[in-house]
């Protein structure tokens, strides 16, 4: 213990803060913790649990750096390759092993941070995600002082298995040293951060998001307990996840109808499906942009991916849609449609 806690411990006390000051009385039965003395540390952690006076209404935390976001139960269609992976990172979180970091690779749109959130709900944890426009600093070593600074305001949470902090995109900060402008800036700062993950709280739970896997420092990448592959999407996952989706939005666009087995036809005949972030758009913009008063629209809208002249019936019907199908993605009567085809036979 240092003589700044004790006068940040009064400062607090004057203040009425109750929550920095349990902070600094965190970090002081920490130091006595390191220093030998367990048994006082676990007095003083004793006192501040049953004082009722010091229990926030959840775990805030005040850092500029970390942003709260708050997450919902929308549903996360994930592959079962995917899926048997997260449940693996949640049955370790609830065992206690100490295994808490975790590193999601992968394209852009594959649900890396939506499956973040989906951990911190299903863990009951609040999610902080990082502010890198806050962190990142044009000073010379700032950038390293202030990760230095998040890990310690992360590392003093009074309550940190009630936590999941996200670097999303943690390119941003851990980029291959080798491809950095300012290789010694580049390296102060994969420096410092190695030295903060290997002195993480085994009780947070730490997740970073990449796009530029590749291009990741793998010093870096060792300081994880485990990588989870998010560009392992097969065609049938990406059709039954647009299903998936369509069902979802279809709550909120009452108006619009309901044909799954066109839809999916629709989906199939996409010659490259895109990633699960670019399919929820692609349906929800289709449906967002129909007109409310022709219930198919949407429908019509999405063959734009298909085709480049949604109105060739001739095209349509080499693509294997059904006369009755043509009608409703065309407007065309499916006499008329039967009548053209034959005259083009």
């Amino acid at each position: 213990m240092k003589k700044k806690n004790v006068i940040n411990l009064i400062k607090y006390h004057v203040e009425n803060n109750d929550f920095q000051f349990r902070n600094e009385a965190v970090e002081i039965a920490r130091s006595f913790d390191q220093s030998g003395d367990s048994q006082l540390a676990e007095y003083i952690m004793s006192q501040l649990s049953s004082a009722s006076t010091f229990v926030p209404q959840g775990n805030i935390i005040d850092s500029k750096f970390l942003k709260r976001i708050e997450t919902d139960s929308s549903p996360l269609p994930l592959p079962s390759v995917i899926g048997d992976d997260v449940k693996g990172i949640i049955n370790a979180i609830n065992h206690n092993l100490g295994i808490n970091k975790f590193l999601f690779e992968g394209a852009p749109g594959t649900g890396k941070t939506e499956t973040a959130k989906q951990i911190a709900r299903i863990l009951e944890r609040q999610l902080y995600v990082v502010e890198f426009s806050e962190l990142i600093d044009s000073k010379l070593g700032q950038t390293a002082k202030n990760i230095v600074e998040i890990f310690k305001v992360i590392n003093s949470m009074p309550y940190p298995t009630r936590t999941l902090i996200l670097f999303d995109e943690i390119d941003a900060i851990a980029l291959d040293r080798v491809n950095s402008r300012d290789l010694r800036e580049m390296g102060r700062v994969t420096s410092t951060i190695l030295k903060e993950l290997d002195k993480l709280n085994e009780e947070v739970v730490l997740i970073a998001t990449t796009n530029l896997f590749e291009n990741f420092d793998k010093a870096l990448t060792r300081r994880f307990d485990a990588v989870i592959d998010f560009d392992r999407y097969t065609r049938d996952d990406l059709v039954e996840i647009s299903v998936i989706l369509l069902e979802q939005f279809l709550k909120k666009f009452t108006l619009a109808g309901r044909d799954m087995k066109l839809f999916k036809k629709i989906i199939l005949n996409i010659d490259s499906l895109p990633s699960p972030g670019e399919l929820s758009n692609m349906i929800k913009m289709s449906l967002a942009f129909s007109n409310p008063n022709e219930k198919f629209d949407y429908l019509r809208r999405l063959m734009k991916y298909v085709v480049d002249q949604p109105n060739d019936i001739n095209t349509l019907r080499k693509k294997g849609f059904t006369l009755r199908e043509i009608e409703l993605l065309t407007g065309i009567s499916k006499s008329q449609v039967s009548r053209e085809l034959k005259e083009s036979d």
